[in-house]
């Protein structure tokens, strides 16, 4: 039997968009009941989407197999015009779930595509993300990754250029390819770090994790960009470490000579997770837990005007730390 501590990352888990997501999706079978329609994964984590779906919520790859007329709710990854234009072709009632930091990447494609400028989004392709930002100007927009990309790029130096960043990127591996970016384009913009806020504050905390603790788990599911991000940080400052949709994916062999465990989650995950995987870490015998001294987020963002109370008019407020509301004898 192991005996070490465990130490909980300050912050972790859930931010505002995520919240804010979760909520839409909540508030919008409270108003209008089951089915609710959600075009992909409204977040990148199943347990969410399980829970969602024992709710009511049906989880569709395209618009276009919502039934007509039908409510349609966008995940907090984003849509492309296309999408947009799809949806009110079938006179869906869309409720946009759009993260608002990502809204923002959308709308400086636009600002940059409108001034003529070429545009390098930074981001993994495929990505539902930087597949929404992509179709605000397809024929201006090119999706690179790495530094070699930035090298193999077919545009003059002197190009017009802006910079955009899918928000769920490592800062530190993002900010390599920028700078290659830099010493290769005269005319660069860069509107100003896309970075999602929780994104970083979590990579920050996974690296003082990384340093004072022996093996590090991210709480997360394998489709989430953010957690495998916080992976990817924890390695390369020191730490081993591995990625845990859920308690039943902690492999004991992993604790063989580990005397400190850390312990974070993905944006995109929710507290119960981590609860199980702490539990289970104290079967064997992880059962002396701190928490890591860390910065306490306050943002929230709004929830969209048409989920106001029908009676009242008041929208209603995503709360500051919450959970997915678990359907009856769905709590686990």
């Amino acid at each position: 039997m192991s005996e070490g501590n465990v130490v909980l990352a300050q912050p972790r888990g859930f931010c505002a968009g995520v919240r804010r997501a979760i909520g839409i999706v909540e508030r919008a079978l409270d108003l209008h009941g089951a089915p609710v329609y959600v075009r992909k994964e409204i977040v990148h984590n199943h347990y969410i989407v399980s829970e969602l779906e024992k709710r009511g919520a049906v989880f569709v790859d395209s618009e276009e197999e919502v039934p007509q007329g039908a409510v349609c709710v966008f995940s907090a990854h984003g849509v492309s015009p296309g999408v947009r234009s799809a949806a009110a072709g079938r006179q869906l009632e869309v409720i946009d779930a759009t993260c608002p930091l990502v809204s923002k990447v959308h709308q400086e494609a636009v600002r940059f595509a409108r001034d003529g400028r070429a545009i390098l989004l930074v981001g993994h392709e495929g990505h539902e993300e930087v597949e929404g930002v992509l179709g605000e100007a397809p024929d201006r927009i090119v999706v690179i990754e790495t530094e070699d990309d930035v090298r193999r790029l077919g545009l003059p130096d002197d190009t017009p250029v802006a910079v955009l960043t899918q928000t769920t990127l490592s800062f530190d591996e993002t900010a390599k390819v920028v700078e290659a970016l830099r010493a290769r384009f005269t005319d660069l913009l860069t509107p100003g770090d896309d970075i999602c806020y929780a994104s970083q504050n979590r990579q920050n905390a996974v690296k003082d994790l990384a340093r004072d603790n022996d093996l590090v788990l991210i709480v997360g599911s394998r489709n989430s960009s953010n957690s495998l991000r916080m992976v990817e940080v924890a390695r390369d400052h020191g730490a081993a470490a591995h990625l845990v949709p859920d308690e039943q994916h902690l492999e004991a062999a992993w604790l063989e000579g580990v005397s400190s465990v850390g312990i974070s989650a993905g944006a995109s995950a929710p507290e119960i997770l981590v609860d199980g995987l702490v539990a289970r870490l104290a079967e064997l015998g992880f059962d002396q837990v701190e928490l890591q001294r860390g910065i306490a987020e306050d943002v929230v963002f709004s929830m969209p005007g048409r989920l106001a109370d029908p009676v009242t008019g008041r929208v209603p407020q995503t709360p500051l730390a919450g959970e997915v509301t678990p359907a009856p004898g769905g709590v686990r």
